[in-house]
């Protein structure tokens, strides 16, 4: 089983997107949530693996990191 990073991020409209770094074209847009979002790039990630290999062609690895950095604002 592999893990990979997923960016959620919220529209000017409000609704909610996602897109895995390490996942280049794999992306779900246009959800009401952000559960929603991730239910969708769930799906997408494992159509884009399926489609990766029906294509013979590597998988990528995770190799994203992700952090969340504190920092006062002025």
């Amino acid at each position: 089983m592999r893990k990979y990073a997923v960016v959620i991020e919220r529209a000017d409209d409000g609704s909610f997107s996602a897109y895995v770094p390490d996942l280049p074209g794999c992306v779900a847009v246009g959800q009401d949530t952000p559960a929603a979002a991730r239910q969708l790039i769930h799906d997408a990630i494992e159509a884009h693996i399926a489609g990766l290999l029906e294509d013979g062609l590597p998988v990528p690895d995770p190799t994203t990191l992700t952090e969340y950095v504190a920092v006062d604002a002025a």
